[in-house]
């Protein structure tokens, strides 16, 4: 063959023969070998790579059709299976139920003719009943009669003893009573007759009704368990047809499955094949990047190198102020190293102290022994630093701001000082005045509570005596008849007269020119009023109040009364009234 397309036309015409291009190319069915002469490319590999992936898609794609219809094929035969099986059972339960009917039948017809004898013997009874019930009415008919007559004709003695036609007559009531309880017991049997006769014929009735629907649904029955037989003969033929189907349908699958076999094994040699070139790709392109790289690594190394050298040279030149030859010509590895200058110091030390040494010598150059020589002078300078010409400056600023801050420092203790002295003097004054303070308000405390409290006691006690400035004050009240001292425990009355004493023991422990009271009476009732208007006497001895109030009395005691009213415009008006020389004007 010329070309490899060729040979694969024809190879794909006949899978039997096999092919061989001019190149050496042989073409099998599913299978490709390259010639001796060259070896496939890339391109080539690739084409037959997606080759292969298609024909394998589309033989996956055939398998999953192929599954699919035999997943519904089996589907298919299992629910005409299923549905035979339910047409089976239901026409051995349509049996059953008619063999039941059947019996059901057999016994109401027992029933039938058992409930027609009983009405046939319960109509002879009724008619002897009513055929002895008519000689029964005949025979009472006469009697009454025959009664009716004795009692007319009834002669009576004069003695008032009973005759021979008494006798006969209370023998004609008595069978007149035997004759109507005879009757009452046939009628009964009648009544009770007719009753069962009736209820004979309504179960009779009842029983035609239900054979004639024992015999519809009998019929029923028998067209149902047709149908389900026709059916379940339908559903044999589809399950033997789906029997069919499903040994074809796995033949088919058979087929298939081998044909996807192939495939996977051409498309396994085909993928070794290509996994043996994609190796061979990374070998070569991995042995081209090392070789790249090893040769960019020394151009970079040589540069670098050469860069190294040209920056050494310049800082040879700039450093130490000659050329670079020079430089090696005094100081290179050739020339010996001359002796240290400890070890100079120590030879002329010892030579002082009178000992025979000799003399040290230069020594040959040696690259380790001087990098740790320069590494250590190194060291030795970063330590001492660089040299700073402004230290003197520098050194006189910060000790200016030391002693300018030490200068602050000991003001700033000095104030401390101060302020120490001046807070214990506020204290102790504070300690003082509170102290004659609180001994002023306990002792007036006392003395006003127990005017507005008669025979009670009240009096202030500190929660903590040991210290003064941080203690609190507890008020305690015991009013007359109680002994209770809490004050969360008192009448709100008891509350506000307790706080009104509190007030006014602060007034009089320290006075002042005038006060301003708000209805602090409020609460209080006419005798705890009195009281404290007493205590609003003895307070306006020395000072002033302006009491706002709504009570009478404390409005009595009053030099001077303000109020606010309203005119009949609508206007308010302040009014005044003083009490003393009846002065009223208004405002």
């Amino acid at each position: 063959m010329d070309g490899l397309a060729e040979a694969t036309g024809l190879v794909r015409q006949a899978p039997e023969l096999r092919a061989v291009t001019r190149d050496g190319d042989v073409v099998g069915p599913g299978w490709l070998t390259g010639g001796a002469e060259r070896q496939q490319s890339t391109i080539e590999i690739q084409a037959a790579i997606d080759a292969s992936r298609a024909d394998l898609t589309h033989a996956e794609r055939r398998a999953e059709e192929l599954a699919a219809s035999l997943a519904g094929a089996r589907e298919e035969v299992d629910a005409r299976t299923e549905f035979a099986e339910q047409a089976l059972a239901a026409l051995n339960e349509s049996d059953a139920a008619l063999s039941a009917v059947y019996e059901q039948l057999g016994r109401l017809g027992q029933a039938a003719r058992a409930a027609s004898a009983e009405a046939d013997r319960l109509g002879d009874q009724r008619r002897r009943a009513e055929s002895g019930r008519e000689d029964t009415l005949t025979e009472l008919v006469e009697l009454e009669e025959r009664l009716r007559l004795a009692e007319t004709d009834r002669p009576h003695d004069d003695d008032g003893s009973t005759s021979s036609t008494d006798l006969e007559r209370e023998s004609a009531a008595a069978a007149v009573a035997e004759v109507r309880a005879v009757e009452v017991d046939a009628r009964l049997t009648l009544r009770t007759a007719e009753e069962r006769a009736d209820a004979v014929r309504g179960r009779a009735d009842a029983l035609r009704r239900q054979a004639r629907a024992e015999r519809d649904a009998r019929a029923r029955a028998e067209r149902a368990r047709a149908a389900r037989r026709s059916a379940a003969e339908i559903a044999t033929a589809v399950a033997s047809a789906g029997e069919r189907v499903r040994e074809r349908l796995a033949l088919v699958v058979e087929t298939a499955r081998a044909e996807r076999d192939e495939l996977a094994r051409a498309r396994n040699e085909r993928a070794q094949t290509v996994d043996e070139a994609k190796t061979r790709v990374r070998e070569l392109t991995a042995r081209l990047s090392s070789l790249t790289d090893a040769v960019h690594r020394d151009e970079v190394a040589r540069a670098q190198a050469a860069l190294r050298i040209e920056q050494l040279e310049d800082a040879v030149v700039e450093q130490h102020g000659m050329a670079p030859a020079d430089l090696i010509a005094e100081y290179g590895p050739e020339v010996p190293l001359p002796p240290s200058e400890q070890e100079l110091a120590e030879y002329e030390a010892a030579r002082e102290r009178g000992e025979q040494v000799v003399r040290p010598a230069p020594v040959p150059y040696d690259r380790a022994t001087q990098e740790r020589r320069a590494k250590r002078a190194e060291k030795d300078l970063t330590t001492l630093g660089k040299v700073n010409p402004l230290a003197l400056e520098e050194f006189a600023a910060l000790e200016e701001r030391y002693n300018f801050l030490s200068t602050q420092l000991e003001d700033v203790k000095s104030a401390r000082k101060d302020l120490l002295d001046v807070v214990a003097e506020v204290d102790a004054r504070i300690l003082q005045v509170f102290t004659e303070a609180y001994t002023d308000v306990e002792r007036e405390f006392a003395q006003v509570f127990g005017k507005l409290f008669p025979g009670g006691e009240g009096r202030l006690v500190l929660t903590d005596p040991s210290d003064m400035l941080t203690t609190g004050i507890e008020v305690e009240a015991r009013p007359p008849g109680k002994k209770v001292k809490r004050l969360s425990l008192l009448s709100g009355g008891e509350k506000s007269l307790t706080a009104v004493a509190m007030l006014v023991a602060i007034f009089r422990a320290r006075p002042s020119p005038f006060y301003v009271m708000d209805e602090v009476e409020a609460a209080l009732d006419d005798t705890n009023l009195r009281r404290l208007i007493g205590l609003f006497e003895q307070l306006r001895e020395k000072s002033q109040l302006i009491v706002i109030t709504h009570q009478k009395p404390t409005m009595e005691i009053a030099d001077a009364l303000y109020g606010v009213s309203m005119r009949g415009d609508g206007i308010t008006t302040v009014i005044s009234q003083r009490l003393r020389g009846q002065d009223i004007r208004s405002a």
